[in-house]
């Protein structure tokens, strides 16, 4: 087949040189036309600007507030009002331990003592007696040393079972340390030792916001002078926090 050029215009119509053309490249296999240039053909026709502004992108209102945690015991005013009734609360209450009640183990000795113990919690291995194992043995050592008997003073502790990790800011938020407050006022002693810090505490005894030089002591209400004690188990590990302790006893007798 033969291509007849421009030159060609006087020998045929330019229509069959054309025609011809194509065939020529059809049967070379050219049946496409190419451009190297990319083109979006999907792509439709630009938006005619407006001088209206464009709409706020949407923001989703935050979420509502987390709603307070329950309290400890519940409403303060179905607390027991007698020391008897609140030792058997104590053992029974769902709502102390969200829901847990079991392993709990009561406070111990008279209503009205001479000395009131408080600490964080009993120790791993107690069942009917708090504070059966190293700890109370310690404590017992400390009782004798200030001549009162063991079982003359009153004992208990601020959660009804051995928990070794409490969360002390959630239990304060939850009423802990107002729970606390009650029991001490039903045992109504004459004075009180709160061994570690976690217990003087959420007794309100914050001894960063005093100016007196003796900050282990403080009062719980009106009237029940108290001493502020490290925790048991730091006296054991630190033997010369005796020491100390034994220096704030004899200071707190004598006051």
């Amino acid at each position: 087949m033969t291509f007849s050029g421009p030159s060609n215009r006087t020998g045929g119509p330019l229509a069959g040189d054309i025609v011809a053309a194509l065939a020529w490249w059809r049967e070379a296999g050219v049946d496409f036309d190419y451009d190297e240039a990319a083109r979006d053909w999907l792509a439709g026709s630009a938006p005619a600007a407006t001088d209206q502004p464009e709409p706020a992108a949407y923001t989703p209102p935050p979420p509502p507030p987390a709603p307070p945690a329950p309290r400890i015991g519940g409403a303060g005013q179905d607390w027991p009002a007698d020391l008897a009734g609140f030792t058997q609360w104590w053992l029974t209450e769902p709502s102390l331990d969200s829901g847990q009640v079991f392993d709990r183990v009561p406070p111990r000795g008279p209503q009205g003592a001479e000395l009131m113990v408080l600490v964080d919690h009993p120790e791993a291995g107690d069942s009917q007696v708090l504070l059966s194992a190293e700890r109370g043995r310690l404590l017992d050592a400390i009782l004798g040393a200030i001549g009162i008997a063991p079982d003359q003073a009153y004992v208990a502790s601020l959660l009804p079972r051995h928990m070794p990790m409490p969360d002390w800011p959630a239990l304060q938020a939850a009423g802990l340390g107002d729970l606390a407050l009650h029991h001490v006022a039903l045992a109504a002693p004459r004075r009180l030792i709160s061994f570690g810090q976690h217990v003087s505490s959420l007794l309100g005894h914050d001894p960063t916001k005093t100016a007196e030089p003796l900050r282990h002591f403080y009062h719980v209400g009106p009237s029940i002078p108290a001493l502020a004690a490290p925790g048991l188990d730091t006296l054991m590990a630190r033997p010369r926090g005796k020491a100390a302790l034994w220096r704030a006893l004899l200071d707190w007798q004598q006051a």
